[in-house]
């Protein structure tokens, strides 16, 4: 492997001062006395906002790799059934680490060359996957990258915002879900002013603690909760359904299509080989614990209910895990739009702006298809499958794969390659079974046994609840007592046994219930009799409709 330094390898970019990956920041020359005073802002800054070690990266692949799909994934193992559900993680978290590698050394690939040729200054530039692609395969490959991963962007960033307004429904519902995505859509736009993943260090690290907590308390809760009352685990039922939380875990383990920024903004990237996979090992000690805890205390409950927070009583420790959720959520959605801020700054010409107020507010258009798409789609749950099954089996597994098996198929590219595979997945020959094996089952399994299925799952939402739906899988609200000047007036006073009987209110009745002959005067009914039988015309009014 071509290390930093000479050799026409990577450069060593540990130069804090300088900060060339991706942050656009000026490396401007200062006197002593402007260092001295600024010494400790400077170490403050470079403390919480600027990064590109080793860490950062593993903190960014975890925290983005785990956000709101942590919610989801007891709906997948209701879905799936225990024993699928534990298999298919563990499955497609290999395969997704293996895919982030490929990703990984097409990078590094790519940058080497451009280095060696010095036909470009980085500096100022993000790397982004279309345009390894480009510079590798050419434009059709970089046309197919730039399609599917910014699709699949987009709607990344719709999903974390209909989940902040699912989360937030649970603590506050005062408002309603739709009314909620207005307030988060808001507040997410703010992600507008951060400039790279060179300054996501604090927010990565504490998105990881964050979805740490919430795990941890999906699996207690859950267990101190214990079995809801005549439990049932009957998944898998339907393969509907089975494909459908299939694929909803192979959308978990896909949250690479950014593994290109984040790579561009370490100091070193030949470090990142094996992050990914040690990123997905901590991952999958989150995942594995909250979703079967749950599984196992409500069963097929969470069929109906694709937010596992829905079922769990409301307490402060759930609600601090809601609030929790919801800040790294931000975060999430961050890291799912700043790849399309990159791409949007290069399209009109402002990538290379060093005023972070203009770059800001031209990356605002982006925001509005993302407000507008979450709105439309509320279904938190069935969107992360049909994502899963059309955009993240394309971007991050089938794409990499033949990518990488296209850009060394000759041998002297593979003799020249800056990496080659490793011994213990067999050299160049097993890559390559690897590679086919990997397009062959998510292209057959994934997009289309799962495309299927989350589409029909995805369609059903749809007929169920409507485009646009107000409150999605919203639990009805009790109706309270009315207040005492809207109740009902009292009964009439009864009349006299000589008399006729008085009208009442309620004499439109009588077209329904014709008024018996009375050749003999009866006693009047008493106040008590007289209110059920006003209770019975009601109800019978109310249920046709007048």
């Amino acid at each position: 492997m071509a290390a930093g330094g000479g050799g026409g390898g990577i450069a060593d970019e540990k130069a804090p001062a300088a900060e060339a990956f991706g942050g656009h920041l000026e490396a401007a020359e200062m006197t002593e006395a402007e260092e001295e005073h600024s010494g400790v802002k400077s170490r403050l800054s470079g403390l919480l906002w600027h990064g590109g070690s080793a860490y950062d990266a593993w903190f960014s692949c975890a925290s983005n790799q785990v956000a709101q799909v942590l919610l989801t994934l007891p709906y997948s193992f209701a879905q799936l059934g225990m024993l699928s559900g534990v298999l298919f993680q563990l499955f497609y978290g290999l395969l997704g680490s293996w895919t982030a590698y490929l990703i990984s050394i097409l990078y590094l690939e790519y940058r080497t060359r451009r280095e060696r040729e010095k036909a470009a200054d980085f500096r100022n530039h993000v790397i982004q996957w279309f345009e390894v692609l480009d510079g590798l395969l050419g434009r059709h490959w970089r046309n197919a990258g730039l399609a599917f991963n910014c699709t699949f962007l987009l709607f990344g960033s719709v999903i974390q915002l209909i989940g902040c307004a699912s989360n937030i429904y649970y603590v506050n519902d005062r408002l309603d879900k739709r009314t909620w995505t207005y307030v988060f859509g808001a507040c997410c736009a703010t992600t507008v002013f951060i400039p790279s993943f060179h300054n996501y260090r604090v927010w990565s690290f504490l998105g990881l603690v964050m979805t740490t907590y919430t795990a941890w308390y999906m699996a207690v809760a859950s267990l101190v909760h214990g079995q809801v009352e005549g439990v049932q685990h009957s998944g898998p039922t339907r393969i509907v359904l089975y494909f459908t939380g299939a694929t909803n875990i192979l959308y978990t383990f896909g949250g690479h299509a950014v593994t290109v920024e984040i790579m561009h903004a370490m100091w070193r990237p030949q470090k990142f080989k094996a992050i990914y996979l040690l990123a997905t090992l901590y991952v999958l000690t989150l995942t594995l614990p909250s979703a079967a805890a749950s599984y196992w205390a409500f069963g097929d409950e969470l069929l109906t209910h694709s937010n596992a927070l829905a079922l769990l009583p409301r307490t402060p420790f759930r609600d601090a895990a809601v609030v929790l959720m919801l800040i790294h959520q931000f975060i999430t959605f961050g890291f799912a739009c700043t790849p399309l801020y990159f791409v949007w700054e290069k399209l009109i010409g402002l990538h290379d702006c060093r005023s972070l107020c203009k770059r800001a507010a031209a990356r605002l258009p982006v925001v509005v298809p993302i407000w507008f798409l979450a709105i439309i789609f509320p279904f938190f749950g069935p969107i992360n499958s049909a994502v899963g099954s059309l955009l993240v089996s394309f971007t991050v597994y089938i794409i990499p794969a033949l990518a990488h098996m296209v850009t060394f198929r000759s041998p002297q590219s593979r003799e020249n390659a800056v990496e080659r595979p490793p011994r213990f997945a067999g050299g160049w020959t097993g890559a390559y079974v690897i590679n086919s094996f990997v397009v062959a089952w998510v292209l057959v399994v994934g997009f289309g046994f799962g495309g299927w299925a989350s589409i029909t799952n995805f369609v059903q939402q749809v007929n169920t609840f409507g485009l646009f739906a107000k409150c999605y899988q919203c639990p009805p609200h009790l109706t309270a007592a009315p207040p005492a000047a809207f109740m009902p007036p009292p009964p009439p006073m009864a009349a006299a046994p000589s008399m006729p009987p008085a009208a009442t209110a309620f004499n439109a009745t009588g077209l329904f219930f014709p008024p018996l002959p009375a050749p003999v005067p009866a006693p009047a009914p008493s106040p008590m009799i007289n209110f059920f039988l006003r209770h019975h015309h009601r109800g019978h009014h109310g249920r046709h409709g007048l």
